[in-house]
């Protein structure tokens, strides 16, 4: 159990980690915020396959919350929850990506299912349906909701990507002002032309941090459509971002 300090207390150890550095106070201050760990391993761990440890996601995000403590800088003003978060999440999604957990048969899926989306987009003028993409695909109804559910836990991690650039420019150095401008600016109009329902379900997953049973039960809907949703918006907007060239900033 994390210790119970008050806003006080937990002032004044940052106060003297600043001042001397001491590890027993850096310590303390790791104990007293080690439940962020917990908190954001579990809210990603849903959305991954059952092979991928949340164990090992907790030790890897351990690490971004002992580098968070060490960098923050009290004086800047800024809270360090939002910080370490961005930290914590930053090392997990670290390691996700060294373990290339993604098999490529389905990274082929994802690919051919972009395509065709994005095709059909240019020549409908309108988001497709999923009669449409199925047709396209040459698969059924049921197996383009198969391959949805598979693409889902594929697809959490390169908009965590986006969404852990736009917070590290803000929240470490205030000269990258314009590239954090930017990057806001690129997910913003990506994310409006989105359907309303695919928005909302990105509101709720990734700034208001529900799971995605949690906004399911909000829109009188079951998990596995939710996850049909998710999937489909995330490969959207990774069409959008990519066709503004947002890796290039």
């Amino acid at each position: 159990m994390a210790p119970d300090y008050d806003e006080k207390e937990i002032a004044l150890l940052w106060e003297q980690y600043g001042q001397t550095r001491e590890r027993e106070v850096r310590d303390r201050l790791i104990e007293y915020y080690l439940p962020m760990v917990n908190v954001i391993a579990g809210r990603l761990a849903i959305s991954l396959p059952a092979h991928i440890e949340k164990d090992d996601l907790i030790s890897s995000g351990f690490f971004g919350l002992l580098d968070a403590v060490d960098r923050f800088d009290v004086s800047l003003g800024n809270k360090f929850e939002t910080y370490a978060g961005t930290r914590i999440r930053g090392s997990m999604l670290d390691y996700l990506r060294s373990r290339d957990w993604v098999p490529i048969s389905l990274r082929t899926r994802i690919k051919e299912y972009e395509r065709v989306v994005a095709r059909l987009e240019g020549t409908l003028g309108r988001v497709p349906t999923d009669e449409e993409t199925a047709k396209e695909l040459g698969i059924t109804i049921d197996e383009l909701h198969r391959i949805e559910m598979e693409m889902n836990s594929a697809t959490v991690v390169p908009l965590e990507d986006y969404l852990r650039q736009e917070t590290e420019c803000s929240a470490s150095d205030p000269t990258e002002g314009l590239e954090r401008k930017e990057l806001k600016r690129c997910l913003a109009k990506a994310i409006d032309k989105l359907s309303d329902r695919e928005r909302l379900v990105i509101s709720l997953y990734y700034y208001e941090e529900l799971t995605l049973k949690e906004i399911g039960m909000i829109l009188h809907l079951t998990e596995a459509r939710i996850c049909q949703i998710h999937s489909k918006a995330i490969i959207r907007l990774r069409g959008f971002l990519a066709s503004m060239d947002i890796d290039s900033m």
